[in-house]
């Protein structure tokens, strides 16, 4: 089933990539241009893979999920400019939302008629989210909003947007918070594009003065947000953002450029380095998936699991043989710093060796209940928390990868890496 879906997938993007990259979805122009590519992935029922066939998915498994993944990169489609609505919201939406709330929402969400913004960060509450002041008032079936909100990403040019208001101002900090949705376009919405350096517009700020919210767009109880917007949070630090076919492509991307500019020796070691954590990281999320599938269907709240939920769950897996991997495997912004030298050579060699021994699954878990959140395969880090950047001696590698991958039909598996400098 996984390679029939694998040759659908390829064929499917082999003819429908854009020849030439889309402007950037960061320019009204670009983001509708990227709606109109996500309504043609909703209409391969390609959107949402693993979502119920109800929600415009296809009941895909994890493994399937990620074979969909390695072909959209190498294929260099388009940035996903619904991926706050479809890898944060929808799952949240999975764990905590109500059947109505799905059956209204999660369907226009996969079709892209509404794309959706983040707003937690405040004018001041930006790390220290709880410290928001953005309030709402309960009013006759909802309830009344008012506040500001900043750095909102896809706000600019989205739909709809999620965020926490302060339902319950005699509360402590992190209680009396409420999780709502509301429309940007809806009466007292204001909505503020920041322009940056570039005269780009990927964020904006949100002002709403007395916004009704009704009661069907709250998510979960009144006061119980602040554990939902943690749930949120867990699915963005885990693998539905950070698959394994994204870091295979750029590496993939670097070993064609290190041989179109004469493949210099003194990069070989660097540029396998690269290849091979990207491989094993591959093989891990693999494994993961397969312990998945041997442990049964998987639920909603992964995240937690994962290490990057409540309580720091799954704390000790970081100093697994897999744990160390993911670090290791993690393809970070930068460029290529430093020497080849013994360092780099052994860290291949190790990296070789703990990916050859990470059994490789034939087949992936059925999506159960939660089948927007795969977090529990932990993403680049340990037990999908941020992992550490290499510093000092033995740094043999970094990889920049591109927000928009390259576009244009043009695939970027184009084998393995250079035989590295003995």
């Amino acid at each position: 089933m996984t390679d029939a879906f694998r040759a659908e997938a390829r064929d499917w993007l082999a003819a429908h990539v854009p020849a030439a990259p889309l402007p950037s979805l960061d320019t009204a122009e670009g983001f509708e241009a990227h709606r109109a590519w996500e309504r043609s992935l909703a209409a391969a029922r390609l959107a949402v893979v693993t979502w119920p066939a109800a929600y415009g998915g296809r009941d895909a498994t994890l493994a399937e999920w990620l074979v969909f993944e390695e072909e959209y990169h190498a294929a260099g489609a388009p940035a996903r400019v619904g991926q706050n609505g479809l890898s944060l919201l929808a799952p949240t939406l999975f764990a905590f939302g109500t059947g109505e709330q799905r059956d209204r929402l999660l369907p226009r969400m996969a079709a892209a008629d509404d794309i959706w913004a983040q707003a937690w960060s405040e004018p001041e509450a930006g790390s220290d989210l709880a410290a928001l002041r953005s309030r709402a008032i309960r009013g006759d079936g909802g309830w009344l909003v008012s506040g500001a909100k900043t750095w909102c990403s896809r706000a600019a040019f989205a739909d709809r947007a999620f965020g926490l208001f302060r339902t319950d101002p005699g509360a402590e900090r992190h209680r009396g918070l409420s999780y709502l949705l509301f429309g940007l376009r809806a009466p007292g919405v204001s909505v503020r594009p920041i322009r940056q350096l570039g005269g780009r517009t990927g964020f904006a700020e949100i002002f709403l003065d007395e916004v009704f919210v009704p009661d069907s767009d709250v998510v979960g109880e009144p006061g119980d947000g602040w554990r939902i917007a943690m749930s949120t949070a867990s699915h963005e630090r885990g693998l539905s953002l950070r698959s394994p076919g994204r870091f295979l492509a750029a590496a993939s991307r670097l070993v064609s450029l290190w041989r179109r500019s004469g493949g210099d020796p003194a990069l070989a070691d660097r540029v396998a380095d690269a290849w091979i954590g990207a491989r094993a990281y591959q093989l891990h999320t693999q494994a993961a998936a397969a312990r998945l599938a041997a442990a049964g269907p998987f639920g909603p709240d992964l995240g937690a699991a994962a290490g990057g939920g409540r309580g720091g769950a799954g704390r000790g897996r970081a100093d697994s043989p897999a744990g160390r991997i993911g670090r290791e495997a993690v393809l970070r912004r930068g460029r290529l710093p430093g020497g080849p030298g013994r360092a780099a050579g052994a860290r291949r060699d190790r990296l070789h060796r703990r990916a050859r021994a990470e059994p490789v699954p034939a087949a992936g878990p059925r999506a159960g209940a939660g089948v927007g959140d795969f977090s529990r395969a932990p993403g680049p880090g340990a037990a999908g928390a941020r992992p550490r950047e290499p510093r000092g001696r033995g740094v043999a590698w970094t990889l920049f990868v591109p927000t928009d991958p390259p576009q244009g039909g043009r695939r970027s598996d184009e084998g393995p890496p250079p035989q590295a400098a003995k």
